[in-house]
């Protein structure tokens, strides 16, 4: 296992990325000074994205029905728990996006090779339970 999404494992038999790239942002609000540059205050965490990409070749290794599983999970709408193959805990995370392009064709119109990339979005964690479900906010 490489990482799992939820239920979904991303692994050589069902979707192995080459390249994972996360970038972390952080919020600071600025407030024009007179005669001096802005003030600047840290107002909380940003956007946490994670980026997968890589090559499905399925003769070979992993499966193109791997694609439509994950887009079932992102028209769900849920957050699921991001863990990597060492145990590390990254949060929840939405799918955002997921691309793809086909190439090398056979006669029958299958693709030899899935190029794709996924983009999971951090969601709040304190708004999810253990399985990704939106949780209420109380005040």
């Amino acid at each position: 296992m490489m990482m799992g999404l939820g239920q979904f494992v991303f692994s050589l038999q069902t979707l192995a990325y080459q390249e994972l790239q996360r970038r972390t942002a952080w919020r600071h609000a600025s407030n024009a000074r007179v005669g001096a540059r802005a003030g600047r205050q840290y107002v909380g965490p940003g956007d946490d994205t994670i980026t997968l990409s890589g090559v499905v070749v399925p003769e070979f290794a992993g499966k193109a029905a791997s694609l439509d599983q994950l887009r079932e999970m992102a028209n769900s709408g849920k957050a699921w728990p991001l863990v990597d193959g060492a145990g590390r805990v990254f949060g929840a995370y939405v799918i955002e996006d997921i691309s793809e392009t086909r190439t090398l064709f056979t006669d029958t119109g299958v693709a030899r090779r899935i190029e794709f990339g996924i983009t999971l979005q951090r969601f709040d964690d304190d708004l999810t339970d253990s399985i990704g479900q939106r949780t209420a906010t109380t005040s």
